[in-house]
């Protein structure tokens, strides 16, 4: 398989819906990544850490229903043309 534009935009789209699936309470609470672990002071420019979970959040919460708009036409791509 050969390294093309089309073969890196389903790597991105695989790793949105890897981040996408990740279930708070199961997974991410057990790797300390949970919301209740959020505490900082005010004014404190948020950590790695804190800006990761953030978009792990985010992604859950917007990309959903794009998601599976994308992933369909990814699918009806792979099925017309291989």
């Amino acid at each position: 398989m050969a390294f093309t534009l089309y073969a890196l935009i389903q790597a991105v789209i695989l790793g949105v819906n890897a981040v996408a699936v990740l279930h708070e309470e199961r997974f991410l609470s057990k790797i300390g990544w949970s919301v209740d672990q959020n505490v900082g002071g005010f004014g404190e420019e948020p950590g790695i850490k804190i800006q990761l979970i953030n978009l792990v959040r985010s992604v859950r919460t917007v990309m959903r229903v794009p998601l599976i708009a994308v992933n369909a036409v990814c699918i009806v791509l792979l099925l017309l043309f291989g």
